[in-house]
């Protein structure tokens, strides 16, 4: 199998992935509204606990999604790297959703923390499909279940 041809790509804030997590977060605060309504009573700490527990998601999702904004991600055939705030050299990536035009990938470097970052189409269309293509020829291949006779 060939490898998919070197290619970078600008990594920037994305309006697609800020709005997907706003709306998670606003499906949990209502459920946390709906319980609260249904089961509230003696135990009032416990709503005080969800509702920091929410708010407290709210702000990480708010942070995560500026993560890895100026930086750029480039695939060189072999490993990826990325620069900015936490700058990374021969890592592997590993897509966790994707959703055509918007991807969640996490950046791992052995003995590091890994980083993940929100890709979207709209901060360079031209590399969308170069990118999409480097991502996916560079996903490590899984083993097939046991008992699956392969072709």
């Amino acid at each position: 199998m060939h490898s998919a041809p070197s290619v970078s790509f600008p990594v920037g804030r994305s309006r697609m992935a800020r709005r997907l997590l706003g709306f998670l977060w606003t499906l949990g605060a209502a459920a946390l509204c709906a319980w609260a309504l249904q089961f509230s009573g003696p135990f009032v700490w416990r709503t005080g606990l969800l509702l920091a527990a929410v708010l407290l998601a709210g702000v990480s999702a708010r942070h995560a999604s500026r993560l890895g904004e100026g930086a750029e991600l480039r695939w060189d055939g072999q490993h990826w790297s990325c620069n900015g705030r936490a700058s990374f050299h021969a890592a592997t990536a590993t897509i966790h959703l994707d959703l055509q035009s918007l991807m969640l990938v996490c950046l791992q470097e052995p003995g590091r923390r890994a980083a993940w970052l929100w890709l979207d189409r709209a901060c360079l269309p031209a590399r969308w499909l170069d990118l999409r293509r480097a991502l996916h020829a560079a996903q490590p291949q899984q083993d097939p279940p046991e008992g699956l006779v392969q072709p």
